[in-house]
């Protein structure tokens, strides 16, 4: 864990999250600023981001409440707070397994975003 703080905007919501030291966390938050128009999967929200990153050691289809995860095949950041079309039961299950990257502190405002355009930065 490092002392990096970002900020991700989504619509009228604004996240605060706490950034992981890892490769892929790296490559993404030397990538911020940005922004992109993100997709809906359940309980999680998706959007396209330019970096490309392997799946690193130790990544999971199934994350945590709150975590943000970079999904490989598709170079998006990913948020989750819920059930997606893959979940069993109540878990966050990506589509495959991602790098996580960080984790949203004030957890419960995922639960209210609903807009699709995204802007990540330092914070």
């Amino acid at each position: 864990m490092t002392d990096r703080t970002v900020r991700i905007i989504v619509g009228e919501i604004t996240l605060e999250a706490e950034w992981d030291d890892t490769p892929t966390a790296d490559l993404v938050y030397d990538a911020l600023p940005l922004s992109a128009r993100g997709s809906y999967w359940g309980d999680e929200l998706y959007f396209p981001i330019p970096v490309k990153a392997d799946q690193e050691p130790g990544a999971s289809d199934v994350v945590e409440v709150g975590e943000i995860a970079f999904w490989p095949p598709g170079n998006c950041l990913c948020l989750f707070w819920g059930p997606t079309p893959a979940s069993q039961g109540n878990e966050c299950r990506a589509a495959d397994p991602v790098n996580v990257v960080g984790r949203v502190l004030n957890v419960d405002d995922l639960k209210r975003i609903t807009a699709t355009g995204v802007m990540v930065e330092i914070s």
